[in-house]
């Protein structure tokens, strides 16, 4: 395994909900979540295959939190998206349409290979799904 690789953070008005829609509309896994004593989400790393991302609640308080928004607090505008390889990209369309996530680009097979769709959660934030595994394309 290599030491390098590429995690996305994202921050959230409402990291719990967050993490209990990422799960159920996505299929990611909780790796390491860290709550305080009322349960809040401080940090939560996900994992969906070999993919993972990192969510925390919007901290404007922080030297971090100064520099990040979110796409409500940006009108909407996503400056980064997130690209994640799976398999079964039909059934996880459907089973994230199921659970509320708003299909920006409808399912469809790309001129360049794989299969794919993006959506929006409920924050805004922009997630691309799709088979085209750049890895294995060369």
């Amino acid at each position: 395994m290599s030491k390098y690789g590429a995690i996305p953070a994202m921050s959230y008005k409402d990291a719990n909900a967050a993490v209990d829609f990422l799960t159920n509309a996505f299929g990611f896994k909780e790796h390491f979540v860290y709550r305080d004593e009322n349960n809040a989400v401080h940090h939560a790393e996900l994992s969906l295959g070999n993919a993972m991302v990192m969510i925390g609640p919007q901290r404007k308080e922080s030297e971090f939190g100064k520099m990040t928004g979110t796409p409500a607090q940006a009108n909407g505008l996503n400056t980064q998206t997130a690209y994640i390889i799976i398999d079964e990209v039909d059934n996880h369309y459907k089973n994230a349409k199921a659970n509320g996530a708003e299909i920006v680009l409808d399912i469809k097979d790309e001129d360049y290979g794989g299969r794919g769709y993006s959506c929006k959660d409920p924050e805004g934030y922009i997630w691309s799904f799709g088979s085209y595994n750049p890895y294995s394309s060369k």
